[in-house]
């Protein structure tokens, strides 16, 4: 290439540059799309200077680059013909320091506001305390009696009068009647065991493998039937009472039902 042609291709856009050195080259768009995997209709933008749609100025350039050199022409003025900005580092802004009395400041400032925090905590503290002292000073006052001992035993009862006390005393002698306790079924397990747990109604309660060391408890009622994997390591308590299985088991698989008052019978076949 002629001085002169250097001095026209400068003159050219950046496209131009392209299209002419591809038609030199004796390609077509097709062949160019083909080489660097482009779509033909990146290659018509590039030779049209239609960066728009191509898209960002990073792939502008990338692109540039790919077709300059395929075509063998210095990438550096092409890229700057086509009037694309390369790509600038992101500035790093200094952080100002900040000064030592505006540090001082932020540093009182926040003690103070501990300061006012914990006020507010102990200032409520200290009133309910203040009027409980002087609330046991008072009634020392009143029954004439010195205040340390009256706070020594703020608890005493006032003398009773005779006939109330009788009242209490007898009512104190009356037996106490507890209520019933509701019959429950509970299970310990030393080992292992798979346990499907059927409601009175039918409904599945609990089906589940459990480990060695877990408990499971229901109430009596609640429980229509059970059949219990590896019985022997199943401790089954009713109504607090250790229940013996072997009635009920079969190759160490226990099926048995349990009544409303918690009693087991084996399950009818």
């Amino acid at each position: 290439m002629s001085p002169n042609d250097d001095s026209a291709n400068s003159e050219r856009g950046c496209g131009q540059r392209l299209r002419a050195a591809r038609e030199a080259a004796g390609l077509t768009v097709a062949e160019v799309g083909a080489r660097l995997k482009m779509t033909s209709r990146i290659i018509e933008a590039l030779e049209a200077d239609d960066w728009e749609r191509i898209g960002a100025p990073v792939f502008v350039r990338g692109q540039l680059r790919s077709y300059s050199r395929l075509l063998g022409l210095p990438v550096q003025p092409v890229q700057m013909a086509s009037g694309v900005a390369p790509i600038e580092p992101t500035r790093l802004v200094p952080r100002t320091q900040t000064p030592r009395m505006q540090r001082i400041v932020d540093q009182v400032g926040g003690r103070l506001v501990y300061i006012v925090i914990t006020a507010l905590i102990i200032l409520p503290v200290w009133v309910a305390t203040q009027s409980h002292v002087a609330g046991i000073q008072d009634t020392a006052a009143l029954l004439d009696l010195p205040a340390d001992k009256l706070a020594a035993n703020p608890a005493a009862p006032d003398p009773a009068p005779a006939e109330p006390s009788t009242v209490v005393a007898s009512m104190a002698s009356l037996p106490q009647r507890h209520a019933p306790v509701a019959p429950t079924l509970s299970l310990r397990f030393t080992g292992d065991s798979w346990v499907q747990v059927v409601g009175t109604d039918g409904h599945s309660v609990e089906e589940a493998l459990l480990k060695a060391g877990d408990t499971r408890s229901y109430p009596a009622g609640e429980v229509g039937r059970l059949v219990l994997g590896n019985a022997s390591a199943v401790e089954v308590r009713s109504n607090g009472q250790v229940r013996e299985l072997a009635p009920y088991m079969r190759a160490n698989v226990a099926r048995f039902t349990v009544s409303s008052d918690g009693s087991l019978a084996p399950v009818s076949d």
